[in-house]
């Protein structure tokens, strides 16, 4: 077969290669270079499926290091990233063997530095990180012995980042709820029990009766608003569910409603 004409497409850097007078098939500028493609240079067909198996690898290796110069990939990720783009599984797993071999593609590393960045500024428990990591295509018995290597320490620090803003509801609502809070948003993240009852302690968050009494009264006053329509005693029967619910105990809910806290006689102006 003869080239008998090579045109560029629309697309920079392909061209449509013609044989013996009819489209054959299209080619990067980098395969043309490699295998000299101009005009009037005979092919046999052996040769035309190993310029096209060319074309292939070399379209999927540049798609895949496209794909990783925007930042750390694992190989799972790459052969979907490819699998959307239509690339066969082939030139796929070639593409990727290359880039493994010349050390841009390594499950472990990457990995290692995503559990790192995590450490260092995000906020996944180690429950988190594994499901994440397995989702990526990372080995789990490989990322949980990695895992089991960070130090307690380490995971206080970060479960400490994701609750620390809820220190400041001190005052506002009582410490049980506080805790309570924190312990369910640090399970959502991924952090088990242990840790999650360690970071907690760790913010050191001191029963002040001082605080603990305005947050009794506030959350009082909000329970009265919610249900001063009822009559007496069905009113007190909520306002006592509410904040017991809100993790006051029996004894400062009987101290609020004795008037204690606040002259029950001034909820009205509430």
């Amino acid at each position: 077969m003869l080239i008998t004409k090579v045109s560029a497409q629309r697309r920079p850097g392909r061209y449509n290669i013609f044989l013996d007078g009819k489209y054959a098939f299209s080619a990067s500028e980098k395969t043309v270079a490699e295998f000299v493609l101009l005009k009037g240079k005979e092919l046999d067909d052996a040769q035309v499926e190993k310029i096209k198996q060319f074309d292939a690898d070399a379209k999927a290796s540049d798609l895949a290091a496209h794909f990783l110069s925007y930042e750390p990939r694992t190989i799972f990720e790459v052969l979907q990233y490819l699998k959307k783009h239509e690339i066969s599984d082939e030139a796929a797993n070639s593409a990727v063997s290359q880039l493994n071999e010349l050390g841009y593609l390594d499950d472990q590393q990457y990995m290692k530095l995503f559990i790192k960045n995590n450490l260092r500024v995000g906020s996944d428990g180690s429950k988190s990180l594994l499901r994440k990591l397995t989702q990526k295509g990372v080995n789990p018995e490989i990322s949980q012995d990695e895992l089991d290597e960070v130090a307690d320490e380490e995971w206080i620090e970060v479960g400490q980042r994701v609750v620390k803003s809820m220190v400041h509801q001190l005052g506002k609502i009582s410490q049980r709820e506080i805790e309570r809070k924190m312990r369910t948003k640090l399970l959502s993240h991924g952090f088990d029990s242990g840790i999650s009852t360690e970071v907690i302690a760790s913010l050191d968050l001191q029963e002040d009766e001082d605080t603990q009494m305005e947050a009794l009264k506030k959350q009082g006053i909000k329970a009265y608003k919610r249900f001063h329509r009822f009559d007496e005693s069905e009113r007190k029967f909520k306002i006592k569910k509410y904040l017991f619910s809100h993790g006051f105990s029996s004894g400062e809910i009987d101290a609020f409603l004795n008037g204690e806290v606040i002259d029950l006689s001034e909820l009205a102006e509430y």
